[in-house]
């Protein structure tokens, strides 16, 4: 066992128990508890960090100084058949070789050994050599000592200078010593029992309990705890095995600093409890919050079912409108089929089916885009108020610190815009749809192929009257030409009546479309809404986000909070 294997099981609990406290003090400030993490780890730390005091007491020659060295498996202090230790050394971490003053009787030796930064032996006078003030100042480091080891050498363990000095002590320094019978390689096997019980018997006479006892061997404790592999056989009988076992378990369970371990342990589950009901308000009120955010969406739903339900007085509306725009485009087309026009073209070719679609979806287009305007505008207003009325709400349920400063307006002027150039190109597709210029065009091809004929009739009696004329063939030039003005006069009459009869039905075509022009529109206004409230329900991005940094924030802080609990757990079966 080398030497921090003496608390290994103290020093390891202790260190994965700082651990977890850094943990936990940083698991507090993200859950933003307020936890006395100061006051506890400076309480705790100090109750655990100092080093273990070893006290070494005996008579002269007991192999004081022997034992320490053989224990620690370093020439800690100096070893002699003479007296060695004149006076009570406290043995530290520092610069080798270096001391201090005595203080209080103290002296101050330092040693670089990494073990020494973990333990302080303090190593006495032979008990049988002692002065009363040495012996005072001896018996009151008991009080300090977390270890407190008493020699007896094995030819005579009743000496009663030792024993004096470790008599009429506090019941708790007796729960921290532990007797060592030196030097039972000089005797007989069956004598050491025999020792081992008049030991026992003295010690409770004297002290009223028996402390553990050890016996140990010089002669083969050096071999046991070489820096060879050691043989387990030798260190069984030295007895160092036992030793070690012994001031582990008393540094591990019978310490102060193992009692401050524990109730640091307890510190710790209970700034873990406190942690618990915290996260499980966090989620309490993260789900308020979704459901408050769950809430405003479906507002906004209902915003845009409130309007969606005025569609019925919009579509009345707007069948209105495509009457009206009806009749005036049925007035311009009946002006286009006059008898000027018809005469150009039959000449020049007839673009009227192609004017009067285009014509028909201008007025049309614009004429909605007013009334989608209009309603654009009462969404506007609407969503306005309402983002009025949700920031305080917002900063009441879940967050002051969230971002409102969208740029909301121009957002709102975006979805507006789109709203009505997606109503105003419905009316393009919607009157493509209804095949309105199709049949214009066709009863615009008849129409047209009469005209020509009457007019080329026209044309070629009144050139074969001109002609007839410059041959003087008496009375044919005028009946050629009457034949002309005949042929002219019907093409006209069958203008007029075909003009009045394609505007007629092109009206009622128009008017018959309605309805099927409305439901069209439906749709695209229903899809135009809801494009416009999406538009308007992203503004609560800034919500979204904050929810969902709030959720990444709950979830770590739970798992590192059931892992902190686990690793408690483990440190706490082994206290």
């Amino acid at each position: 066992m080398s030497q921090l294997k003496l608390g290994e099981r103290f020093f390891s609990n202790r260190d994965r128990l700082t651990q977890v406290w850094e943990n936990i003090t940083g698991l507090a400030q993200s859950a933003d508890i307020a936890i006395d993490t100061g006051g506890m780890d400076g309480v705790h730390k100090n109750d655990v960090q100092p080093p273990f005091l070893i006290t070494v007491v005996g008579e002269v020659n007991s192999g004081k100084s022997s034992l320490i060295n053989c224990l620690f498996n370093q020439p800690l202090c100096p070893v002699s058949p003479l007296p060695e230790t004149t006076r009570i050394i406290r043995y530290q971490y520092g610069k080798a070789g270096q001391t201090q003053p005595a203080t209080s009787g103290l002296t101050a030796a330092f040693q670089s050994y990494p073990f020494l930064r973990e333990f302080q032996i303090i190593d006495t006078p032979g008990a049988n050599s002692l002065d009363t003030e040495t012996r005072d100042r001896i018996r009151s480091l008991f009080c300090g000592s977390d270890v407190i080891i008493v020699i007896f050498p094995a030819s005579n363990p009743w000496g009663p200078t030792t024993w004096n000095l470790i008599s009429d002590l506090e019941p708790s320094a007796y729960e921290r010593m532990v007797f060592i019978i030196q030097q039972t390689d000089k005797h007989e096997d069956a004598d050491i029992p025999i020792i081992l019980n008049h030991l026992s018997d003295l010690s409770m006479q004297r002290l009223g309990l028996v402390p553990e006892i050890v016996p140990t061997s010089a002669k083969h404790a050096p071999m046991a705890t070489s820096d060879s592999p050691p043989d387990a056989s030798l260190r069984v009988k030295s007895g160092i095995h036992h030793l070690e076992t012994t001031i582990a378990h008393l540094i591990s369970s019978a310490t102060d600093r193992a009692r401050a371990l524990k109730r640091w342990h307890a510190a710790a589950i209970a700034a873990l409890s406190e942690i618990e009901l915290k996260i499980s308000e966090l989620r309490k009120l993260h789900i308020k919050q979704n459901d408050f955010l769950g809430s405003l969406e479906n507002e906004i739903d209902n915003m845009r079912e409130s309007l969606v339900s005025r569609l019925p007085r919009h579509l009345k509306k707007v069948a209105e409108v495509f009457e009206t725009e009806a009749f005036q485009v049925t007035r311009q087309l009946k002006k286009w089929l006059g008898i000027s026009r018809s005469i150009r073209n039959v000449f020049v070719g007839d673009q009227t089916g192609a004017r009067i679609e285009s014509l028909f979806i201008s007025r049309l287009r614009t004429t909605l885009e007013a009334v989608a305007e209009s309603d654009a505008d009462d969404v506007v207003v609407a969503c306005l108020n309402h983002w009025q009325e949700l920031g305080i709400r917002v900063r009441m349920e879940i967050s002051p610190s969230i971002d409102q400063s969208i740029p909301i307006r121009d957002s709102l002027e975006q979805a507006r815009q789109r709203f009505m150039q997606r109503i105003g190109g419905t009316a393009h597709q919607a009157i493509g749809s209804l095949h309105v210029r199709k049949d214009l065009e066709r009863e615009l091809r008849t129409r047209l192929i009469a005209l020509k004929s009457f007019t080329a009739s026209s044309l070629i009696f009144l050139s074969l009257g001109a002609i007839a004329g410059i041959f003087e063939i008496k009375l044919l030039p005028w009946v050629l030409c009457s034949i002309s003005g005949l042929f002219m006069g019907v093409g006209v009459i069958i203008a007029m009546v075909t003009g009045s009869r394609i505007s007629h039905d092109f009206k009622l075509s128009l008017l018959n479309t309605c309805g099927q022009f409305a439901d069209t529109l439906r749709d695209d206004y229903e899809d135009a809404l809801r494009l416009f409230f999406q538009e308007y329900a992203s503004c609560l991005g800034a919500i979204r986000a904050h929810l969902a940094r709030e959720k990444q924030s709950i979830d770590p802080m739970t798992e590192l909070r059931q892992n902190l609990l686990g690793e408690l757990k483990a440190i706490g079966d082994s206290l």
